[in-house]
């Protein structure tokens, strides 16, 4: 007579391993969490205690590389011809700035939505919040300096070619005809996948360029807005005299970093340390 299968357990528990590797699974899934958290807790307490001087300088390099985000889209836009593909293909360009930025290490405001609030969440006291605030600022206006001085050197510089330049401008429009409330919308998903990117990469030591490329492309390709990519955008417009200046800064510019601000923090920061405070929690109990 032929043996019958073995249902599965009712439970949904594996009956190739015995109980206590169950639960020895389940502890390491668990730590794995956690390690990741306190990787990053651990960098955003570095970032605090960073010296303003550093954090600037690598704030306007940051503005100045992110713009090659900008660049390199207007590039393909110009030469690939004008086919329902495109996009496909343009939206690679959007990575570039990102890349270089990210693992350069350099200061770009959307990472600090993460690095250094998981310390404030975790020690909510003067020294962390203040120093939060004060790093967010830093970064941000160093960051809108380095993306103004690149838009400067995209209008009048002689950096790219005619016609690359105003496939940079087009793109530029596109941004800018958005209204307040769109770029409020299309900048919540942007600034999540900012920080899941962050969140991800002490995971994927020697992937980190496919992460970051992946995720990047996701946003550009969903036509999604980032505050700082955006800003180099803005500013041509604003440089060459097509737009005005305050009309760009309340309309998109403020939206779109409420917009990355509540993606980054208020809705993955938060969930995160929801979730690794309650396994605290749990192990004190």
């Amino acid at each position: 007579m032929m043996n019958q299968p073995t249902a599965p357990p009712e439970d949904g528990s594996d009956d190739h391993i015995s109980a206590e590797e169950q639960v020895e699974a389940k502890e390491l899934t668990r730590l794995k969490s956690r390690v990741v958290y306190e990787i990053i807790r651990q960098e955003g307490e570095s970032e605090l205690r960073r010296p303003q001087s550093a954090i600037w300088w690598s704030g306007i390099a940051a503005g100045g590389g992110i713009t090659l985000s900008l660049m390199t889209e207007a590039m393909f836009r110009t030469y690939l011809p004008d086919a329902p593909w495109r996009p496909l293909v343009e939206n690679f360009g959007y990575t570039a700035g990102f890349l270089l930025v990210m693992l350069s290490r350099m200061q770009l405001f959307t990472e600090n939505t993460i690095t250094t609030v998981l310390p404030s969440l975790a020690e909510p006291c003067r020294r962390t919040l203040v120093g939060t605030s004060r790093l967010w600022v830093t970064v941000f206006a160093a960051n809108m300096i380095g993306t103004f001085l690149a838009a400067l050197l995209i209008a009048h510089g002689g950096i790219l070619t005619p016609d690359v330049t105003a496939s940079a401008v087009e793109i530029s429009r596109h941004v800018a005809g958005w209204s307040a409330s769109e770029t409020f919308l299309k900048a919540i998903p942007a600034g999540f996948l900012i920080a899941a990117i962050v969140w991800m990469l002490p995971s994927a030591e020697g992937s980190e360029f496919w992460v970051i490329g992946f995720f990047t492309y996701i946003i550009a390709l969903g036509d999604m807005a980032h505050v700082v990519v955006g800003s180099a955008e803005l500013f041509l417009l604003a440089i060459i005299g097509e737009e005005n200046i305050f009309k760009l800064v309340t309309v998109n510019l403020l939206p779109a970093l409420l917009g990355n601000i509540l993606g980054g923090t208020g809705l993955f920061a938060l969930l995160a340390w929801g979730q690794v405070s309650n396994e605290m929690s749990e192990d004190k109990h």
